[in-house]
């Protein structure tokens, strides 16, 4: 065996060992432990959640103006459709 693969069943050993202990406390007290990975982090969760969110809404408004208003459907994304629906409601 060399030095390194020396070390490294020693500290297999030792965790090993720490496990056991961990593992006979909890059974003496009556409680285990249950800790919960998580596979994404919370940030990222509520980042994917806005993007979801505001691609639902681009394609709803892409939809709703090319399907059912016969328009082109590019064209709700345009400023100038809004500009023009403002300034009907205007009066202009």
């Amino acid at each position: 065996m060399t030095e390194e693969s020396k070390i490294s069943a020693r500290q297999q050993r030792r965790l090993e060992k720490e496990q056991e202990k961990a593992h006979e406390q909890a059974q003496q007290t009556g409680t285990t432990r249950w800790v919960q990975i998580r596979m994404f982090p919370i940030w990222l969760r509520i980042l994917l959640v806005i993007l979801i969110l505001a691609g639902a809404a681009i394609t709803g408004l892409m939809f709703g103006y090319g399907v059912l208003g016969d328009g082109e459907p590019k064209d709700a994304l345009k400023w100038d459709t809004y500009q023009h629906i403002i300034d009907i409601k205007d009066g202009k």
